[in-house]
């Protein structure tokens, strides 16, 4: 049971964190991305400070000082500036599409940083997954966004944060590590305000797409580690892939967007070559599972 409620906060950390885009684009029409950034890190800290305090947790603690902690705090400074500097730019659909990236990104890490093995078949997968965020990108074409880079590493930021979520002392709770990884962008988001011009008067409708996506950014981010520390990545991190379908819909309904076909083969291709990839990983996992629990003879 304890795997399908795993897989069901995933689905529901999806769907929030669809919305969590469209809320960010529509305040970004509006603010500048470091104001964007500030308000909705100052926002989510203080959610996730109230929800530890709601489950007791501790937040001042040596345990944020531990050094998988603070290399996931660095790594979501990372992937949270890439979101935002790309999502107010490019359209919804390509942003959603390059998103995808983020299960290959985290077998390519394990594979680079920790010295996973990875199978031939896998590394075809990876190496799909790039020709299809190529077609999403389109470098050098007539058609092609400099933004959607921002999106790259926004991609690579928070891959590799999922991985090191992975490595997080288990007896930290997903609260504080949500906590500490949040409240580190919060000065990110200050010296972005720097490079930037001052924003027009803030409207009460600018003040609704805040607050709604301050909420269920912080929501889904929550979600989605606790749905991380639940199950493993293989069963869950495919799941991930339900927000694709979510933010391209929110895209065509609020936006009116309308990805044309390059982009949609393009996200074809990833989607494909992540499920393989993580099907695959499922399937050498529960082998080598099988093999321990063979009886010596």
């Amino acid at each position: 049971m304890q795997i399908v409620r795993a897989i069901l906060l995933m689905i529901l950390a999806m769907a929030l964190l669809a919305l969590s885009d469209v809320f960010i684009k529509l305040s970004s029409q509006v603010l500048s991305p470091g104001h964007v950034m500030f308000f909705l890190s100052s926002g989510g800290t203080l959610c996730f400070v109230l929800i530890a305090r709601w489950q007791g947790a501790k937040l001042l603690s040596r345990d944020a000082l531990h050094p998988w902690v603070l290399a996931r705090s660095g790594l979501e400074i990372v992937g949270g500036l890439g979101l935002v500097l790309s999502i107010g730019q490019i359209p919804l659909s390509l942003f959603a599409a390059i998103m995808q990236m983020a299960p290959l990104v985290v077998t390519l890490g394990a594979a680079l940083l920790l010295k996973e093995p990875v199978g031939l078949r896998r590394w075809l997968a990876i190496f799909a997954g790039i020709v299809g965020m190529l077609l999403v990108i389109r470098p050098g074409a007539e058609g092609f966004e400099p933004a959607a880079l921002f999106a790259v590493m926004g991609v690579c930021g928070l891959g590799l944060r999922d991985l090191i979520t992975r490595l997080s002392p288990a007896h930290i709770p997903s609260i504080s590590l949500a906590t500490w990884g949040f409240s580190a962008t919060i000065p990110i988001g200050l010296v972005l305000t720097l490079f930037f011009d001052a924003p027009p008067p803030v409207t009460v409708t600018t003040v609704w797409h805040l607050a709604a996506g301050t909420l269920v950014t912080a929501l889904g981010y929550y979600a989605v580690t606790q749905a991380m520390r639940m199950a493993p990545a293989a069963i869950v991190s495919p799941f991930r892939y339900t927000r694709l379908v979510f933010t391209m819909s929110l895209g065509i309904l609020i936006f009116g967007e309308r990805p044309d076909g390059l982009t949609l083969l393009g996200a074809a291709i990833i989607l494909t070559a992540g499920l393989y990839a993580l099907y695959r990983e499922r399937k050498l996992a529960l082998e080598q599972d099988r093999f321990r629990e063979k009886p010596a003879r």
